[in-house]
């Protein structure tokens, strides 16, 4: 590989991954006319996973913390050690196409009025991930909250951004209320009120294969986690009155759903299904339903 080893930084948060770690940080370095710098920081891992980058990949910059940080704070530990003009903060369920990094920082270079954007993002099957969003959580409710920012995209997908170092650093990274999920989305709103686009960058391309630092939680507890950290995103952008009718309405929408699953349940053949959606339904409502009058 050749290229200026300071162009590019890149931060990889593992976190029992062992399985995947080695295929990710092995496309990172296959990498066509860039030298990244690459630094992982592991988050306690039970399997092995720092064991594997420290072993085969002895040039990673190897944080092994000692507790589960999160998401986001684990990313920041690495943010002050960055010495390229950008960064890409890459998930570790992913492998990245030769060019992509190359075509990244050309985007990037080419778009001075984009702060951070997202490469396109296929499944292992070769179909494409929806990757990106023109709403946040609640912007039916709460988009007048938000006031007029710059650009379309409201938000890319969190397996891979690509970000000023700069404007990363100078915003102070990731908010690390967001233990895990909705960090994606609100580093991207603030990057827009900056005065920032969001971008999309069509012949940069990874693979991922999403949801594996999860695979060994009960789906109705990544529900809630991912609920809560909606609400997180709620109360530091929306205003009171925009939360309390974005609960209601979910509560509401629950309440239905758990009615009518209940109502079918006994004519459903798939009962593990239903049972699943159920709990879901349940999860949501119970999140709903915190901080609103006991009347709803």
């Amino acid at each position: 590989m050749t290229g200026n080893p300071t162009k590019l930084s890149i931060i990889i948060v593992s976190y029992n991954v062992a399985d995947l770690i080695g295929a990710c940080l092995a496309s990172v370095a296959a990498s066509r006319d860039i030298v990244p710098e690459v630094f992982v920081i592991d988050n306690a891992s039970q399997d092995g996973s720092a064991h594997v980058v420290r072993e085969a990949f002895p040039s990673v910059r190897l944080i092994a913390n000692s507790a589960n940080r999160g998401f986001g704070a684990a990313n920041n530990q690495a943010l002050p050690e960055c010495t390229g003009r950008y960064i890409v903060l890459l998930n570790p369920d992913t492998t990245v196409e030769p060019e992509s990094f190359r075509n990244m920082v050309e985007f990037m270079d080419a778009h001075p009025n984009v702060g951070l954007a997202g490469p396109k993002v296929l499944n292992p099957d070769g179909t494409r991930q929806d990757s990106v969003s023109a709403r946040y959580p609640g912007h039916r409710y709460g988009a007048a909250d938000l006031g007029s920012l710059p650009g379309e995209i409201a938000c890319v997908l969190g397996a891979c951004h690509i970000v000023r170092t700069e404007l990363m650093q100078r915003i102070g990274g990731f908010d690390e209320d967001f233990f895990l999920y909705g960090e994606d989305q609100d580093l991207c709103l603030r990057i827009r009120k900056q005065g920032y686009e969001i971008g999309f960058i069509a012949d940069a391309v990874i693979m991922h294969h999403g949801g594996q630092s999860e695979r060994n939680t009960l789906p109705a507890e990544v529900v809630r986690k991912k609920v809560r950290a909606e609400y997180v995103f709620y109360r530091k952008h929306y205003k009171a009155g925009t939360i309390e009718r974005i609960q209601a309405v979910q509560n509401r929408r629950a309440l239905w759903r758990i009615f009518t699953i209940r109502l079918l349940f006994p004519f459903t053949g798939d009962k593990k299904s239903a049972r699943l959606k159920l709990a879901k339904y349940k999860v949501i409502r119970e999140e709903a339903r915190k901080g609103l009058p006991e009347n709803r």
